[in-house]
């Protein structure tokens, strides 16, 4: 994936820079089916919502923390029998909110799993889905193994989405290590990124704050990055701390260690004037890597050109 190098791609709404809104994350703990999970998802919803929240961010695999590959398979439903779509789709549409769902897992139809973002308006529509490009096939070196390329069809396609106050750019958990994702959004015009998220504990004490904070500066992007915390199924440990980051890199609400709600006041014309202090997406160049020649032995060095 390469980013776009033209110029006018980066977009400023003039009109939209007195617009504020207010962003929220809902941090779960999701336990190993849907059914559990979705009172606990209405219920923050609802709780957002009431903090005047007009855009929430659930985490990560939100719907179901099942851990063992072969009960995922068997118990994902498939989109057009997900329970968690409608009940959200009428969250949105009562409360007139938009709602990213971080993302449900989807069965399709060649017996894998889709890791899917879903954006919904305030009259309960989706806008657009986007299915994590980046599978987190690691070992973190504590007897942690994850293989999700084994369970789960990685999406192709990085996705961008208009809000009222400015354009979206959807990711999802380990995409955040692949940084040229997310110049690739702002390129795309990208005002605001979000990054929900199941990291690892022990990732996540790490690398999670740094990451979040890099990809704001960076791309001088709002980062919206809802999280999964706490002990789950199988004793899985997730870190936490949903994080909302302004365009400077400044945390502007953290999330901590429990299940809850955070929200920030999100203000467009900051990100204008990130970009207009350090224009860095205006900077890009095409960088050609060289390897020098291997010296042979007894060879002279090569002469430098003066």
């Amino acid at each position: 994936m390469r980013s776009t190098r033209q110029v006018s791609s980066i977009r400023c709404c003039t009109a939209l820079l007195d617009m504020t809104f207010t962003a929220a994350c809902v941090q779960l703990n999701s336990k190993r089916t849907l059914d559990e999970n979705l009172p606990t998802i209405r219920e923050l919803i609802l709780d957002a919502a009431s903090r005047g929240a007009n855009f929430i961010s659930l985490p990560e695999c939100s719907g179901a923390m099942e851990p063992i590959a072969e009960r995922s398979r068997a118990n994902t439903p498939t989109e057009e029998k997900h329970a968690g779509l409608p009940l959200v789709a009428g969250l949105a549409r009562d409360k007139g909110v938009w709602i990213l769902v971080g993302s449900f897992g989807i069965k399709l139809p060649g017996g894998k799993i889709a890791n899917r973002s879903y954006l919904f308006d305030p009259n309960g529509n989706v806008v657009t889905t986007y299915d994590k490009i980046h599978m987190f096939d690691v070992e973190l070196g504590d007897g942690q193994t994850y293989r999700e390329s084994a369970t789960y069809e990685p999406g192709a396609c990085g996705v961008v989405a208009d809000l009222p106050w400015g354009r979206l750019g959807l990711s999802i958990c380990y995409d955040v290590r692949f940084a040229y994702l997310y110049r690739a959004l702002a390129h795309a015009g990208a005002d605001f990124i979000t990054v929900p998220a199941a990291f690892t504990k022990v990732s996540g004490e790490a690398h999670w704050h740094v990451l979040q904070r890099a990809r704001a500066i960076e791309t001088g992007c709002y980062v919206i990055s809802a999280a999964q915390c706490g002990t789950h199924a199988e004793g899985r440990q997730t870190y936490g701390h949903s994080l909302i980051v302004d365009p400077w890199g400044k945390v502007l609400a953290d999330g901590g260690d429990d299940v809850g709600v955070i929200t920030a006041e999100i203000d467009p014309a900051a990100v204008a004037e990130a970009r207009r202090k350090i224009p860095a997406l205006t900077h890009d160049r095409e960088v050609r890597i060289v390897t020098p020649p291997i010296k042979q032995e007894g060879a002279a060095a090569p002469r430098l050109r003066a």
